[in-house]
């Protein structure tokens, strides 16, 4: 299973785009309708859509896998009672597969046979998603589901998140104990080191500085960098995260410490708290679909 692609919806869609491709750094993939979508250098047909709307909200966040690791959600989705649906996928690429909500709402879906694309050349594009992170009431909570109800394994833990692997990436995704239940950011994987900071360098020049970073995180030793998009979210440049073993040990709050004022591996940057946090609290979850019976996702439904 990989994480593919996060679709949101937001007013100012065309103006997000624009700033995502003139000074981001990704690649514009197709506009349908009132949906920009924006792709990065590999074979994914996309890596963020934005639809525009009167609010802000995260519409789903897609990931791709093979039929029988469907067939297997689709069983162990409705065995956890958790509200879910069928869909064919209108985005680029297409695809069916189910849409599921989280027990605070998050909406993931889950795709077979969505097209790839050919990659494309570009040393300061994304190359795809690393994750996407997700503020949670109870994230703890959260973590327990996912491991039950999605197959995904808890990584490690530390005292802010819970991180999250559905393959041998460190974490595809990660719930934040912030209280609330939101988006909380974005991540880009970039080539390398170098274009991070190259990204870095591209914002500065239109007077943009990062709201934390650079820096290395602890869990998947990550390098980051983080930004307050105009349009609202939090986006990261990120690039060398930890490939992980299955036997990979959790590691629990007491192993990811750091000396006074260090937050990162590094130490070398400031952090915007009160900033990211207003960001982290703009897109909620918001299911314009209709709950269906927990039967619906068995076998023989679709």
């Amino acid at each position: 299973m990989k994480l593919r692609s996060i679709e949101l919806s937001l007013p100012g869609a065309a103006e997000a785009a624009a700033f995502l491709t003139d000074i981001w750094g990704m690649a514009p993939a197709a506009v349908e309708g009132e949906t920009h979508y924006l792709r990065g250098s590999g074979s994914f047909p996309y890596l963020i859509a934005l639809e525009e709307s009167a609010d802000c909200y995260v519409r789903s966040t897609t990931f791709v896998c093979t039929a029988d690791r469907l067939d297997m959600l689709k069983r162990s989705v409705t065995a956890a009672g958790l509200i879910a649906a069928p869909v064919v996928s209108e985005d680029l690429g297409g695809g069916h597969g189910i849409i599921v909500e989280l027990a605070e709402g998050e909406l993931l879906r889950f795709l077979v046979d969505s097209d790839e694309v050919a990659p494309i050349e570009g040393h300061d594009l994304p190359v795809k998603l690393t994750h996407v992170v997700f503020n949670s009431i109870d994230a703890e909570m959260t973590g327990h589901l996912v491991e039950d109800a999605l197959g995904f394994r808890v990584s490690d833990r530390t005292k802010g998140m819970v991180f999250v692997r559905c393959n041998d990436s460190h974490h595809s995704t990660a719930f934040a104990r912030a209280g609330i239940s939101s988006l909380n950011h974005i991540a880009f994987e970039m080539e390398d080191l170098d274009a991070v900071m190259r990204g870095i360098g591209r914002l500065r020049d239109q007077n943009m500085a990062p709201a934390w970073g650079p820096g290395r995180h602890g869990p998947g030793a990550n390098v980051f960098a983080y930004f307050i998009a105009p349009f609202g979210p939090v986006i990261e440049f990120s690039t060398a995260v930890n490939k992980v073993p299955d036997d990979y040990q959790a590691g629990e709050p007491d192993d990811w410490t750091w000396p006074a004022k260090r937050i990162d591996q590094w130490g070398m940057s400031d952090k915007d708290f009160d900033g990211l946090r207003a960001a982290e609290e703009k897109f909620r979850h918001r299911r314009d679909w209709e709950a269906r019976s927990r039967d619906v996702l068995t076998e023989g439904n679709i």
